[in-house]
């Protein structure tokens, strides 16, 4: 039954509604003509811009635009069409004043540098795509978005995912806590763990833990600080590694081109203590662009034992040597500290989601990235990029593991200790050229990869505060590991163009993947008071090495400069972890004889827009996943019969799908005198069909059982509005029934394992700018829903780990 809104967030709707808009002030104008240099043709349906802001529009027949009532200032026009170069022009308006302007695109084989378009800011809400090639990337006939935060209306200071993925069709959402300390997103049947099956990037470099022994994402980009999310599946492995998900990459802001120094604040208050200060400074001075930001985040929590601060600081420095040189140093630090409130039973859930049967768990993080990338225009048809990265970080965990059904009686708790020391570069060179008369591309690469991992855990105080320290530090416990891991690879791609309309890009990718364990775990024996009455201690070491190939094609057929036909095939491969390998968890047993997963991707879709009326993109999909490692569930030996997971090599997978999104802006097509710089009322829809099941297993009753974390149906939906500065969005949530293992369990007594009810949420989000200061407001969970997202195995439960409540942000911000 729907419940009925309080005064407070019925004064908060009443306030989206009535918020002022103010005269606009005397704008400025553009118009001009759109050519081809090829031909001198005039191009139809090239899309001009001013970028950063919403100023868009579309050439005629004739190649010609025009862009009305733009804020007099400086400004970059862009022009672009596909297939041919962008071309952007830095100009100063004057109020009052009309200029002509006009462009002469090169084909993609003549130009400098790759297409630029996300900063464009369309009647389509913060959602655009790559193109062909970007950078030193090729992106051609692969499935991929762009996330464009600046158009976002939603709750930035808390990364609140399901706002900012909402348009990328399939991704399944964990929602662990409401501070969006950590982001965990799966696709296509892969897990959302703290997002370990995606390649994570930040500005094109690795971020996560350990890329081949332990990929997990214990940091997350403040989305404030961000310019874009970009995400590509599929056909990602050639470019982006070893992985089934796909590749997504934070892209950070730089400092403004047309001051030397600009400035922005956002203060955050909200729900249950919440308060964010996010503080930004950056500029142009000749041929110097940097910017820095420090992020201050803390708050109580929906639940008790919920508490958490936040501390993250980046700088970024790019400097211009000559014409063809540019190098850019960043640094990024974070660290956190959170008390865990633990998981749930179903029984506890169900009386009282937001109980606590925990407060003496903890988790702390602290993380440290360097990055020196060099990019080098050898001419004008050749570009060199080169990555370096260093992470050196580390996260512990405290706390009481047991299975929730029993009380916490006080005893030593749990102490799990990693640190990570990762170093690596990937270098790219993309060469521009004609084939059989058209533009064409060719991208050849290198990744060298080296990362060390130690592991350890064993017993930490009684106490209830963070106190980190393990009470034996010379002789722990449970374990001591080290691991080190190494990656060498070598990959190509090549878009030949057959004709101006259908293109081929095969691509190829040798690794070379070498990991190592060695340290040792230590087992108990217990008679039946409990009391220990053997330990013993097992040394282990282990090597294995791997050397292999992946392939891959993808296709694109363009009808027209508004439809685009994409396929492709690509192999994946995914090496076991050493968290598959060894870890003590009372909830969780390993299989010793884990092997590698292996699989492939195939895509079929097509895609368009109308720009500022319609962008669509449906695609059908297939991944194959041999060998799959995943959770089934098992009971311990008599007399007790315990249930808990086993993790191993489960069967092979298929997974079938369809993901659509379909994204409408009705007032140009129910009132098309609307100006779309001013007004727009968007409609979007995303949705996938997914149908996941095991095959060729060696287990009884898995069989044709549905793959865990796989939800028949994802959808979601919404209405977005802006007029002038004003911009309100609101959101529904769907995602359907799912399993958590590969029994396809509905319950167990300890809740670590168990079904995933089908659960719906509405969030609803305003944004008003006047001149150099920004109000944004909104509710999460606007009906205060109560449902889970996740059963943990360990941290942070064990257990159901309940999403947040209803909850409601102010953000003040403003810039200089």
């Amino acid at each position: 039954m729907m419940k009925r809104l309080p005064v407070g967030t019925a004064f908060l709707l009443l306030l989206f509604l009535l918020l002022p808009t103010v005269m606009l002030a005397q704008r400025a104008s553009l118009y001009g003509t759109v050519t081809s240099a090829d031909n001198q043709e005039p191009v139809p349906g090239a899309q001009v811009f001013i970028a950063n802001t919403s100023y868009a529009t579309v050439t005629d027949q004739e190649g010609a635009y025009a862009l009305d009532n733009i804020k007099p200032g400086a400004v970059t026009a862009v022009a672009f069409s596909y297939g041919l170069s962008t071309i952007k022009k830095e100009l100063v308006l004057e109020k009052g004043q009309r200029y002509e302007v006009n462009f002469v695109l090169n084909t993609l084989a003549d130009s400098l540098e790759a297409v630029e378009i996300i900063n464009q800011r369309e009647a389509t809400f913060g959602l655009t795509r790559l193109n062909s090639v970007e950078g030193t990337s090729i992106y051609e006939g692969k499935k991929n978005e762009v996330i464009v935060i600046d158009d976002l209306t939603a709750n930035l200071a808390t990364n609140n995912a399901r706002q900012a993925f909402s348009k990328v069709a399939g991704l399944n959402i964990w929602e662990s806590d409401g501070a969006g300390l950590q982001l965990g997103i799966g696709a296509r049947g892969l897990s959302p763990n703290r997002t370990s099956n995606f390649n994570v990037r930040q500005n094109g470099y690795d971020i996560s833990a350990d890329a081949l022994g332990y990929p997990e994402s214990y940091y997350t980009p403040p989305l404030e600080a961000l310019e874009r999310v970009e995400v590509v599946r599929g056909a990602a492995s050639l470019q982006y590694g070893t992985q089934f998900g796909g590749m997504l990459n934070f892209v950070f802001k730089e400092g403004r081109k047309d001051k030397p120094i600009g400035v922005t604040t956002r203060q955050t208050v909200g729900s249950f203590g919440l308060f964010s200060s996010f503080n930004a400074v950056g500029g142009q001075v000749k041929n110097t662009n940097y910017y820095a930001f420090y992020q201050r985040k803390q708050g109580n929590g929906w639940r008790p034992n919920s508490g958490f601060e936040v501390n993250t600081a980046y700088a970024g420095v790019r400097q211009k040597i000559g014409r063809k040189l540019s190098v850019k140093a960043e640094y990024t630090y974070m660290d956190y500290l959170a008390q865990q409130p633990g998981g749930l039973t179903d029984r506890a859930f169900a009386i009282n989601p937001r109980q606590s049967v925990r407060e003496r768990n903890w988790f702390k993080v602290t993380w440290n990235v360097a990055a020196l990338t060099v990019d080098y225009k050898i001419n004008s048809k050749t570009s060199l990029n080169s990555r370096n990265f260093l992470v050196v970080s580390g996260r512990e965990a405290l706390g009481n593991l047991e299975r929730i059904n029993r009380f916490d009686l006080g005893e030593e708790r749990l102490l799990l200790s990693d640190s990570y020391v990762n170093f690596g570069n990937e270098t790219r060179l993309i060469h521009r050229y004609k084939f059989n008369g058209q533009p064409a591309a060719f991208l050849v690469g290198t990744r060298v990869y080296r990362g060390f991992t130690e592991r350890l855990q064993g017993d930490g105080t009684d106490g209830s505060g963070p106190d980190f320290f393990y009470l034996n530090p010379d002789d722990l416990e449970y374990s001591t590991y080290e691991f080190p891991s190494q990656n060498n690879s070598v990959f190509a791609e090549n878009i030949f163009n057959i004709s101006p309309k259908f293109s081929i890009t095969p691509g190829i990718r040798f690794e070379h993947i070498g990991t190592e364990s060695s340290g040792f775990f230590k087992s108990y024996v217990f008679d039946f008071a409990g009391n220990v009455v053997q330990v013993n201690t097992e040394n282990e070491a282990d090597e294995r090495n791997r050397s292999f190939v992946l392939l891959g094609v993808g296709f694109s057929y363009k009808p027209s400069d508004k439809v685009e036909w994409y396929a492709n095939a690509s192999q994946n491969f995914r090496g076991i972890t050493f968290n598959d390998l060894r870890l003590v968890n009372p909830n969780l047993v390993i299989d010793p004889e884990l092997t590698d997963e292996r699989g492939y991707n195939l895509d079929l879709g097509v895609r368009g827009q109308v720009p500022g009326k319609l962008l669509f993109d449906v695609s059908a999909f297939h991944l194959r996943y041999d060998d799959r490692i995943g959770l089934i569930t098992l009971a311990d030996q008599p007399p007790l019969f315990l249930p808990y997971g086993f993790r191993t090599n489960i069967a092979d997978a298929r997974i079938f799908g369809l993901e659509a999104l379909v994204e409408l802006n009705l007032l140009r097509y129910f009132l098309p005198a609307a100006n779309p710089q001013e007004t727009a009322l968007n409609w979007f829809t995303n949705f996938s069909l997914t149908d996941a099941r095991y095959i060729n297993t060696a287990f009884e009753g898995i069989e044709n059982n549905r793959v865990e974390l796989v939800a028949p149906i994802i959808m979601r939906t919404g209405l977005q509005f802006r007029k002038n500065s004003f911009s309100a969005s609101y959101q529904f949530s769907y995602t359907g029934r799912h399993f958590t293992d590969a029994t396809n369990a509905t319950f167990v007594s300890s809740a670590i394992i168990g079904e995933i009810p089908a659960y719906w949420v509405m969030d609803l989000s305003a944004r008003y700018t006047h001149r150099f200061l920004t109000l944004e407001t909104g509710l999460n969970n606007l009906t205060d829903n109560a449902y889970f997202t996740r059963r943990a195995q360990g941290y942070p439960g064990p257990g159901i780990i309940p999403a947040d409540g209803r909850s409601f942000y102010v953000t003040l911000g403003a810039s200089f």
